[in-house]
């Protein structure tokens, strides 16, 4: 593909015609692109999996933008791995996306279930350069054909005016034009006839958990949904005032961490395992009601509580006690390995990064993902190009402009609802009562300090369904970070878990 102009991620609040006109034009000759095609072979044993790749740009159009009419409201690029010589009944396809929720798609696509992979080292730590993707036989190809979705404003994907834009920024819009992405894919394709799976990580959980229920809604009735590093329930996740709720549900990541990094005494310190079973009795018996008490709280309890919560964290007693028992991740990350002048990643807890020589306590970069996002970044741009996908502007991996400008209020909420926590594990558990033979794969990591996997647990036991259909819930669990597929033994076994999972019958009770 030639060159395209490039264009803000986020449009000028006022916009005068000529730039809303040039916008809209930059959208129609994505648009108009022919797709860019490719081929290549997938390794898995012995099997030799021939495949093309097609890359191109699908619009969102009036159905799925609420209140739009007319043209084309975004161009959103796929990228699809489809296998030679199988009729489309024959084939399952898996739509998948990231996060943020202005991430690209290049984690997934490249990082674990494409037929290419960028190899970067298991501990968490950054690779020297130069960066590049092999082949990857852990991926998921075997599987699906494979369809990776860079949501409006991320990638090369952007929306055709300013409305349209505002609308795709937020929970519900978001969900509405990448369920109608799916479907324009589905219709183009001629895939109506296969069974249809949505991945989806970190805030890609979010919008799949909607996007689950909406699809339903449009006559998709999905085989599976595959949820990487839960963020259904943002409750559980915000550190605020008057939300109790993550500085329990965050203790045992806290703990996990504390382990890996010799900071917790006696048996506490003799596993990871032991670690994660103290700290999650001490939140279920004790923890939980100490912060729901508050000032209510004897100076004895307080006290035996406090104690308790030091030692499992591996911090300073009286930083628990000046911090009101309450240690948020931002408090986790800077003073857990102060001594040493290093910070605790967020997204990989095992990861560290040096501090200013201030030690200052500003949040500058999050080791965990500074580790990979370069590596990621340039390899995919070499990939792209290997494809034809060959823009001098921008890719956009993470738009912080997405971040900032979401709407996080959901439009099916009511009254004081809409002033609250987004939450899509309503949507979820609608759509799994709704349709009897969706099934739900979550994988959490256990150095996520993100979406930690006690958070997860949480979320996924508050699904408001009855326990014949939990038993179509699945949770598994791995010892790195938010993106567990970077490490090499949890790549594996998250595919090993994904076969099982798929077999007729099977899915189920958390392990």
């Amino acid at each position: 593909m030639s060159d395209a102009p490039a264009v803000p991620a986020a449009a000028p609040a006022a916009q005068d015609a000529d730039a809303a006109k040039r916008l809209k034009d930059h959208v129609d000759k994505l648009l108009a692109r022919a797709a860019a095609e490719s081929s290549g072979t997938a390794h898995v044993g012995t099997q030799r999996l021939d495949y093309t790749v097609s890359a191109a740009f699908l619009p969102v159009g009036a159905d799925g933008i609420a209140g739009a009419a007319g043209e084309p409201q975004a161009a959103v690029l796929t990228t699809a791995y489809l296998l030679k010589g199988t009729t489309a009944a024959e084939r399952p396809v898996c739509f998948a996306f990231n996060g943020g929720p202005g991430s690209a798609s290049i984690w997934l696509h490249l990082g674990a279930l494409g037929p290419k992979r960028v190899v970067v080292p298991d501990d968490g730590s950054m690779p020297l350069p130069p960066y590049g993707v092999e082949d990857n036989p852990l991926g998921w190809f075997e599987h699906f054909d494979l369809v990776f979705i860079d949501p409006p404003h991320t990638g090369w994907s952007c929306a055709a005016s300013e409305a349209a834009r505002k609308k795709m920024l937020s929970v519900d819009g978001d969900a509405e034009a990448l369920a109608e992405v799916i479907r324009v894919w589905l219709t183009r394709h001629r895939r109506w006839g296969s069974a249809v799976y949505l991945a989806g990580e970190s805030y890609g959980t979010t919008r799949g958990a909607a996007i689950a229920d909406r699809l339903q809604t449009l006559g998709v009735a999905l085989s599976g949904l595959i949820l990487v590093s839960c963020a259904m329930d943002l409750q559980s996740l915000v550190f605020a005032p008057a939300n109790d709720l993550p500085y329990a549900l965050f203790v045992p990541g806290f703990a996990n961490a504390a382990q890996y990094h010799g900071l917790l005494r006696g048996s506490l310190g003799a596993s990871p395992e032991a670690a994660r079973a103290a700290a999650e009795a001490f939140v279920q018996e004790d923890y939980a009601a100490a912060l729901h008490a508050g000032a209510r709280l004897t100076e004895k309890e307080r006290a035996r509580v406090g104690k308790r919560l030091a030692e499992i964290t591996g911090l300073p007693r009286a930083l628990v006690d000046e911090k009101n028992l309450r240690i948020s991740d931002q408090t986790f990350f800077f003073e857990a390995l102060r001594e040493r002048g290093l910070i605790v990643g967020r997204l990989e807890a095992r990861a560290t990064g040096p501090m200013a020589a201030s030690r200052t306590r500003d949040w500058e970069f999050d080791p965990g993902i500074e580790a990979i996002a370069a590596p990621y970044t340039m390899a995919a741009m070499a990939y792209f190009r290997e494809l034809g996908l060959d823009f001098e502007a921008r890719y956009q991996v993470l738009n912080h402009e997405v971040n900032r400008g979401w709407t996080w209020t959901r439009d099916n909420q009511q009254g004081f609802g809409r002033m609250g926590y987004a939450s899509t594990s309503p949507d979820l558990a609608r759509a799994l009562r709704r349709n009897p033979h969706l099934k739900v794969l979550a994988a959490s990591g256990r150095y996520d300090l993100g979406t930690p996997y006690s958070a997860s647990d949480w979320s996924l036991a508050q699904l408001d369904i009855p326990a014949d259909v939990r038993q179509r819930v699945t949770h598994r669990y791995y010892d790195a970070g938010h993106m567990m597929y970077t490490r090499q033994a949890d790549l594996a076994q998250l595919k090993a878990d994904l076969a099982a999972w798929l077999k007729p019958g099977r899915g189920g009770r958390r392990r």
